[in-house]
């Protein structure tokens, strides 16, 4: 049973969007990981014909204190697996429904006209973005390593470095045992698709964070100088707590909020392995958390990644899963103006990412919109990234400020970042308000493409 409590455990945290298959699996301590990422991703590749069959037998009407998730697994492993292995009250209730389940799935062949369970998944549509196309990327943890050194590593280990990639068909010709420095971060390395370092000593040392591109850019653009105090609004997995973590060099404080006792926990077992030190996790809706607290008199940079419908994210859920409903859009969007607005109010406020791994203009745009319309002229947007090619949809007059990422014209998961400022002269003072250019000259329209960055000075950690 214990398997398919951790598949059902894993299946509920992609829901949350709190990480990929591979991160829940590998951090969810089950002994067993590749049996594990075989269930959980079989049952993704069925979901659709699962949530048929379970809506056919009426199961969850009957057994209702059977997770969703649970029922998916078990049916699919007593249908189209090698048969349940385990035993108790859940065999004994998967059992009991058997008849039903497979009557539902032979009227089911019948109506699609297939004699094969494989044929009742949806065809894979050519040249449709997915999982498959997006590199492997990795960031250099510098609080414990360098790139240089990282870079180092992995030569020794039969990778062959290509230097820093000049444009984005270099990324999508990587095969092999081949990488890259990426053309507009500075600290992530770029790999073919399926590359897997979960058992990497750099991985299991917190050397390496394994992190989509899309997903380093909220704290890159964030930008907190050392010394700041910052709040991760909705923090848990953690990744981007401790890339603020790294840009911050360990020095001022983070305050990471995030609902979820045992999220909490695996994200303080992250960052703990990353070497994060100057941080607090608070088991707390930040929509509770009070602006006026003098604990938070000196946070000028909030990171707020709400949740959201996750259909950018192409290694989470089935395709076919990844349009919500207009109530559930509705119902997201709420949240997310109240998160965005709330997060405003923090009187020392000098700058606001906020993100989503959402592709629908109602959780971006809309809601940037609307606050925004809210605040009045308390707050304006900020052109993030001059150089990021592809930027928010034209929603109003200044959309244009915030940028979008997606697998098919970035190679990354689909991701929407704005940012805000205060309006007024002393808030876009550039000295507390530095550029993606003025932290990272390397990033500068004067550096020849496909040129390597600047040595950087070697940390005294090195892995060998």
């Amino acid at each position: 049973m214990a398997l398919y409590s951790a598949a059902a455990a894993v299946l509920e945290g992609l829901e949350r969007g709190d990480g990929g298959i591979k991160s829940l699996v590998y951090n969810s301590r089950f002994p067993h990981v590749r049996q594990l990422y075989a269930l959980v991703s079989e049952t993704l590749r069925y979901s659709p014909v699962l949530e048929k069959l379970l809506a056919g037998a009426a199961l969850l009407q009957a057994e209702k204190k059977l997770p969703p998730q649970l029922a998916k697994v078990l049916v699919y492993d007593l249908l189209f697996g090698k048969g349940l292995k385990c035993g108790g009250r859940w065999k004994a209730l998967a059992r009991r429904h058997r008849a039903r389940l497979e009557a539902e799935l032979a009227r089911l062949k019948v109506q699609q006209k297939v004699s094969r369970n494989e044929d009742l998944l949806a065809p894979v549509q050519a040249g449709s973005p997915g999982a498959s196309q997006v590199p492997r990327y990795v960031r250099v943890n510098t609080l414990k390593t360098c790139v240089d050194d990282v870079i180092d590593f992995f030569k020794r280990q039969g990778y062959s470095y290509l230097g820093k990639a000049a444009n984005v068909e270099e990324l999508r010709a990587l095969s092999g045992k081949k990488f890259l420095l990426d053309l507009h971060l500075p600290e992530l390395l770029v790999f073919p698709p399926q590359t897997d370092f979960h058992d990497n000593l750099l991985y299991t040392s917190g050397h390496i964070i394994l992190q989509d591109k899309a997903s380093c850019l909220p704290a890159f653009l964030l930008s907190p100088a050392a010394g700041s105090h910052v709040i991760d609004a909705c923090a848990a997995p953690g990744n981007k707590t401790s890339h603020l973590a790294a840009i911050l060099k360990n020095k001022g404080q983070i305050f990471a909020f995030d609902v979820d006792t045992k999220r909490l926990a695996t994200m303080n077992t992250m960052l703990m392995r990353a070497g994060v030190t100057s941080f607090q996790l608070a088991q707390q809706d930040f929509l509770t958390v009070d602006p006026g607290d003098p604990k938070y008199s000196k946070v000028t940079h909030i990171l707020l990644d709400p949740s959201c419908s996750g259909s950018g994210m192409v290694n989470r859920l089935p395709r076919e899963e990844a349009a919500p409903s207009a109530e559930r859009l509705q119902a997201l969007a709420g949240f997310q103006r109240k998160a965005l607005g709330h997060a405003l109010r923090f009187p020392a406020l000098r700058r606001l990412v906020y993100s989503t791994c959402s592709l629908h203009r109602e959780e971006n745009e809309d809601v940037v919109q609307a606050v925004l319309q809210e605040q009045g002229s308390a707050f304006r947007l900020v052109e993030a990234f001059p150089s990021w090619p592809y930027r928010g949809v034209a929603a109003f007059p200044g959309a244009e400020c915030c940028l979008r990422a997606s697998p098919a014209d970035t190679l990354t998961q689909g991701f929407f970042v704005a940012v805000l400022e205060p309006c007024g002269d002393e808030a876009a003072a550039p000295s507390l308000l530095p550029t993606a250019a003025e932290e990272h000259p390397e990033l500068s329209e004067g550096t020849a493409p496909g040129a390597t960055p600047k040595k950087r000075k070697r940390k005294k950690q090195r892995v060998e």
